[in-house]
């Protein structure tokens, strides 16, 4: 399965979006991540829709949308107009609400055409996703708690990795991309994709590299 590295622009000069956006195509990324963040799911506030359809014209790359807000089906909307080619939603955030509200948000959002994802936070056993797995293009794992940049990497959550690679391939989803964001480095990407993670969220990593390009080599390789 390919390696997919997706640049976070969490990282990135927020002044100077535009030029961020343009090295990350140029450095050879396959995806460009959008952290979502809305001060009630996670504390800091970052952006929305608006920089997302800013983004768009920008670049031919996928924006990968992760959505760290309370409420995410009141957004779908928004996202999906910008240009959004993947929109991830948090259990957690949909659990508060009520047992179907996941699902529904997911259906919701393939309903524009939209890739669609489910994430976890280190503290959520994998298998509590499971039964959402056949409506997924992607399931994202965390491996920091959301919210900010910069975070150390929680090695524990490579398990959660390899029991969630496990059971696509036993369901018949090979094709399914496991994404891991936070902490990701050029010396902890090996054991990171031996786990199963096929897609690698990078922030830091990446925008404070001196060599960009050769970062997103050595993540893919």
């Amino acid at each position: 399965m390919k390696i997919k590295v997706a640049p976070s622009i969490l990282s990135a000069d927020f002044s100077a979006m535009g030029e961020a956006i343009k090295r990350t195509e140029a450095a050879g990324a396959d995806l460009i991540h959008c952290d979502v963040m809305d001060g009630s799911f996670v504390e800091p506030i970052t952006f929305g829709g608006q920089m997302v359809k800013n983004i768009r014209p920008l670049t031919k790359l996928p924006l990968d949308c992760h959505l760290m807000i309370e409420h995410p089906k009141t957004q779908i909307k928004f996202f999906a107009e910008a240009g959004a080619d993947i929109i991830t939603v948090h259990y957690k955030a949909c659990k508060k609400i009520s047992d179907s509200y996941l699902e529904e948000t997911l259906n919701l959002i393939k309903s524009y055409g939209v890739k669609c994802g489910v994430a976890i936070n280190p503290d959520v056993d994998v298998e509590k996703v499971f039964d959402v797995f056949p409506l997924c293009d992607m399931v994202l794992i965390m491996s920091v708690y959301p919210g900010y940049g910069g975070q150390k990497f929680i090695p524990e959550t490579l398990e959660k990795v390899k029991k969630a690679r496990e059971f696509a391939r036993f369901s018949g989803m090979d094709g399914l991309d496991i994404e891991i964001d936070g902490g990701v480095t050029e010396e902890n990407a090996a054991a990171i994709k031996a786990a199963g993670a096929n897609v690698l969220v990078a922030g830091s990593a990446f925008f404070r590299s001196p060599d960009p390009a050769k970062t997103v080599r050595i993540l893919a390789e």
